[in-house]
């Protein structure tokens, strides 16, 4: 495997396309739903969602020659009820709540630890916003090594497989919450 010196940091207008092209990647080919527009407008739209608010951010992984091989974004958009159940949007109320989003990365650039970088960056960016009073996910199980990422950092609040609240594929989400703690291996910009 050939190491590259990734550099993790907050997207440029010029980043964009790359970033897209990431998600879109992503949700065709490990998802297996194919761009939802009820469920994927910020990844047509990244500099509206994440780069015009100065409480979201957007961030990249970049090679040494520049391209996006992996992204992790953050808004401050609690979880909507439907399609999360009713208890979940009132525990993650959105303005409080920091909610992680789109941490992808290339498959060829997996096991690299680009994912826990961008994690920490993001959760270290929701802390020293100082108006986040909690980090929040979702995830499909059903996408090989993302169940067990996010259990090796955060805290499951509610796995609708257990709980009888499934949809899509059948598989249900699970929802998390990661402790600020976890920016206190953040990397230097």
């Amino acid at each position: 495997m050939q190491v590259l010196d990734y550099r993790i940091r907050p997207a440029r207008p010029e980043d964009l396309d790359g970033a897209r092209a990431v998600m879109l990647d992503t949700v065709y080919r490990d998802f297996g739903t194919g761009y939802v527009p009820q469920w994927h407008g910020d990844i047509v739209d990244p500099a509206g969602a994440y780069l015009a608010h100065d409480r979201h951010t957007l961030l990249v992984a970049v090679t040494p020659d520049g391209e996006v091989v992996a992204t992790g974004a953050l808004d401050s958009r609690g979880p909507a009820h439907p399609p999360n159940p009713r208890s979940l949007a009132e525990r993650y109320p959105s303005g409080t709540t920091a909610q992680l989003r789109r941490v992808y990365v290339r498959p060829e650039h997996r096991r690299r630890g680009l994912a826990l970088r961008i994690v920490r960056e993001l959760v270290a960016f929701a802390a020293a916003d100082g108006g986040y009073r909690v980090v929040y996910l979702h995830t499909d199980p059903a996408v090989p090594g993302a169940e067990a990422f996010w259990r090796s950092i955060g805290r499951v609040v509610l796995d609708e497989r257990a709980d009888g609240h499934g949809r899509g594929r059948g598989e249900g989400i699970v929802h998390f919450e990661v402790p600020m703690t976890v920016a206190a291996g953040a990397v230097s910009r």
